[in-house]
């Protein structure tokens, strides 16, 4: 019986992967790193001081630490997402279902804790979430499975009660790792990805899940 839903965040509940894309080329530019939107989708999905170390790693910068840039694609991307961000179709409808349900939400993102308040503020469905994760207090990041872990904790709900809903592979495999449910949710960037054939159900957007599918878990 699933007691407990844990659900992504960027891509999944807020179409922020353009805008963490715009960010980072802001950023990454000014330290003399070669990148574009579309090499920026190299690093979709993880955590920002790894996105950071990937290109650091590549092109080395100097006169400005890694912390400060980290920072600095922080600062950018909450002020983007306050102008530009958008909740992806069914987001509201489904974290309603789930509450009717009488079934707690978290959240567990690689985003940091200030970038998920903001966008659950921007969305507009704080109010049905009882607890925040971010991967940013777990020593690894996904596709590790620490930040669902920490989420099914916070919840009081074992493992195989949780149910998560995922964009990603690498989210994908954190929560298969962590032994729950995980309904995938393709973005964009990787439908048609052969991968999500070990999700336990895949569904196009989430206004199409549905009681049904709840039954079915």
């Amino acid at each position: 019986m699933i007691k407990a839903v844990i659900f992504d965040m960027d891509g999944l509940l807020i179409d922020s992967e353009p805008l963490w894309q715009e960010a980072e080329v802001n950023e990454f530019i000014k330290v003399g790193v070669p990148i574009s939107k579309e090499r920026a989708e190299e690093t979709m999905g993880l955590r920002i001081d790894m996105v950071v170390e990937y290109w650091f790693s590549r092109y080395p910068w100097k006169n400005i630490s890694k912390e400060i840039v980290e920072k600095n694609v922080i600062e950018n991307v909450i002020e983007i997402i306050k102008i530009k961000g958008k909740a992806m179709p069914g987001v509201e409808k489904i974290a309603e279902f789930f509450t009717k349900e009488k079934i707690p939400i978290a959240i567990a993102s690689a985003s940091p804790i200030e970038i998920i308040k903001v966008v659950l503020g921007k969305i507009l469905i704080g109010k049905y979430i009882k607890i925040i994760c971010s991967a940013e207090n777990e020593l690894f990041s996904k596709p590790h499975p620490g930040v669902y872990l920490t989420a099914a904790n916070k919840l009081g709900v074992k493992v195989e009660d949780c149910l998560v809903f995922e964009d990603t592979v690498n989210g994908l495999i954190a929560a298969k790792a962590a032994q729950m449910k995980c309904v995938a949710v393709p973005n964009k960037f990787n439908k048609g990805d052969k991968r999500f054939c070990v999700a336990d159900m895949v569904i196009p957007s989430l206004k199409d899940f549905h009681s049904e599918y709840l039954k079915n878990l």
